[in-house]
């Protein structure tokens, strides 16, 4: 097996909407095509080495997608985003390639920003509102985990929160990317009883940054 490469890409457009399988196939068949050998498992079903490593939902778009590859033989990384994207589909594109500092594993944060639509107009001092809600000590939801549906507090696992109002509210916040795994969806679940309001009829993520458990930027 050769060396373990990193490309970071990003996902937006109608790409948005590609689920998570079909984005590992749609990557897979994008490097063979690209001449990439990557290595393989051994057993009977032989898989190869590719992992992404925060899966996004159907819809969030992402300039920072992190997917690491293992090549069947050594190569290096220089000039191989313009040969990965030839073969790329429209919203799909690898901006680096490079050796991982880190594991996957160790991603802690990461950076959101959306617009939150409202079809009769915002909400009269909706930012203001919103900025209070996400500022609160408990902000409790039910969410889907390995055992099961559970209440849990997300108010820990948010950062950062600013909305501002211009034609549409704007959001952005650094929420937590692994245990517990925080999604746009889950604050959005968040606005009920009192904060009914403030849902928005449509909102559109992207994701922005990652960050390890220092606030740094992951490599």
């Amino acid at each position: 097996m050769g060396n373990k490469l990193r490309l970071r890409f990003s996902k937006t457009g109608k790409a948005k909407y590609i689920s998570h399988l079909d984005l590992m196939a749609t990557m897979r068949r994008t490097l063979l095509r690209a001449g990439i050998g990557l290595a393989y498992s051994e057993g009977f079903n032989p898989h190869p080495y590719i992992s992404i490593a925060l899966p996004l939902p159907v819809g969030t778009g992402s300039i920072c997608e992190l997917m690491d590859i293992g090549l069947a033989v050594d190569l290096l990384p220089d000039g191989l985003p313009e040969i990965i994207n030839e073969f790329l589909p429209e919203g799909l594109k690898v901006l680096e390639v490079y050796s991982p500092e880190a594991k996957l594993s160790s991603v802690a944060w990461i950076d959101i920003s959306g617009l939150l639509y409202y079809d009769a107009g915002a909400p009269r001092n909706a930012a203001e509102k919103l900025t209070e809600r996400f500022a609160e000590n408990h902000i409790v939801i039910s969410k889907k985990t390995k055992r099961g549906i559970s209440d849990i507090d997300i108010s820990p696992f948010i950062r950062d929160v600013c909305f501002t109002h211009h034609s549409e509210v704007i959001m952005s916040a650094r929420i937590s990317a692994q245990n517990p795994t925080i999604t746009p969806e889950n604050l959005m679940s968040s606005l009920i009883d009192d904060h009914k309001a403030l849902i928005p009829d449509f909102y559109d993520f992207t994701r922005t940054q990652v960050l390890d458990k220092d606030m740094n930027v992951f490599r």
